[in-house]
């Protein structure tokens, strides 16, 4: 028996080594490298570069290969692309579980980026639905550039005609985002109620829009500054949270998108209905491993004792919804919200400051603004 004890006991040490070994190397950053090597062809562009983790004086504009032209592929010009917080995320390696797919120790892919919006340059012999000249926007790591290469089959889409490139930019990640948190995830239907709280984010400006267009009764949070806005975008209702506090309010609704993660499971059900449902966007980024999924594991463990539903989402961008969405511009039933722009130079300026959490609406980068011309 004490044997056995033995045993067990080297084996937790030698598990704990091995764990804390694992943790060494996962939260350690690498040292920024030289400066990328040279372009290997005629064909260039700007980029955003990150060699290493950091913070935005890490990213750097480098010239580098312009993207090769496959079968099935089409070649965007970059017009405008817009910031989320997953730029930051991967930018900083933070929380670091994210390190297990953007690379541990220094990241794998070292440019950033996702919504982008453009015309295409070229496309492959096997595209269809694109040509040469046609406006387009979608999701493609590495947007912050002067082109990205997207496949026909990928998240893209053909850009409304009634909007600028900047608003075409600013709608893959947050409003897919939105769209799927309430139509999927929160299976919202006309005359339901819906609270979304961090109405004038990114994710939130949409989800206001089209709560709206679903024919529910919109509620939503966000600070004083920002009431007006809120309402302006068709919410019914506003709760100022530096005034109020919706957990403690009467009124239950029948969906809650939350943004921002301030508040525990146990309040946040206190204004669901018996039958409601509650989704999560975002949470508080200040935890270094978990970050945003510290909310999400404290109400999943909740959630078993409770009769709302609780569940979590990551948007998946794909054409379908992207096309929906257009739709969705042409007619006038949402309205991107900009806040502030900024040319590819000053990318690190515009992550800090999204970093903030005060950005209303989205974050835009004019990538042709100081592009230089490519050879």
């Amino acid at each position: 028996m004490k044997k056995r004890y033995r045993i067990l006991g080297v084996l937790a040490i030698v598990l704990g080594v091995a764990l804390a070994a694992g943790a060494f190397r996962l939260s350690r950053n690498t040292p920024c490298p030289d400066a990328p090597a040279p372009p290997t062809t005629s064909q260039t562009m700007p980029a955003v570069v990150l060699g290493c983790y950091g913070p935005p004086s890490a990213l750097k504009v480098a010239t580098v290969d312009r993207p090769a032209l496959a079968d099935d592929r089409i070649l965007v010009k970059v017009h405008a692309a817009a910031l989320n917080p997953l730029d930051w995320h991967y930018m900083r390696g933070e929380p670091y579980l994210v390190r297990m797919d953007s690379g541990i120790g220094r990241p794998v892919l070292p440019r950033l980026g996702v919504d982008f919006s453009g015309t295409v340059e070229a496309v492959g012999s096997q595209v269809t639905r694109f040509k040469p000249g046609d406006e387009v926007f979608g999701g493609r790591t590495g947007a912050f550039a002067g082109y990205v290469s997207v496949s026909e089959r990928g998240a893209v889409a053909a850009k409304p005609a009634e909007v600028g490139f900047e608003q075409a930019a600013s709608l893959p990640i947050a409003a897919t985002t939105a769209l799927q948190a309430l139509r999927d995830k929160g299976q919202l239907k006309a005359g339901q109620k819906v609270l979304i709280n961090g109405a004038s984010g990114g994710v939130g400006t949409f989800a206001v829009q089209l709560a709206r267009h679903f024919g529910a009764e919109v509620t939503g949070v966000c600070s004083t500054r920002n009431v007006e806005l809120v309402r302006s975008l068709g919410a019914d209702h506003v709760i100022d949270y530096t005034r109020e506090n919706f957990t403690q309010g009467r009124e239950r609704y029948d969906l809650v998108i939350d943004n921002v993660g301030n508040h525990s499971m146990l309040a946040v059900r206190r204004v669901l209905a018996p039958k409601g449902i509650y989704v999560i966007v975002g949470g508080p980024s200040d935890g270094k491993w978990l970050g945003p999924m510290t909310t999400v594991l404290k109400a999943y463990a909740l959630s078993p004792f409770v009769s709302q539903q609780v569940t979590f989402i990551l948007g998946d961008l794909n054409a379908k919804d992207l096309a929906q969405l257009a739709d969705l511009v042409r007619t006038g039933a949402i309205t991107p919200v900009i806040d502030r722009r900024y040319t590819l130079d000053e990318v690190p300026a515009a992550i800090e400051y999204l970093e903030t959490g005060r950005a209303r609406g989205k974050v835009i980068v004019d990538v042709q603004a100081d592009a230089a011309p490519a050879t």
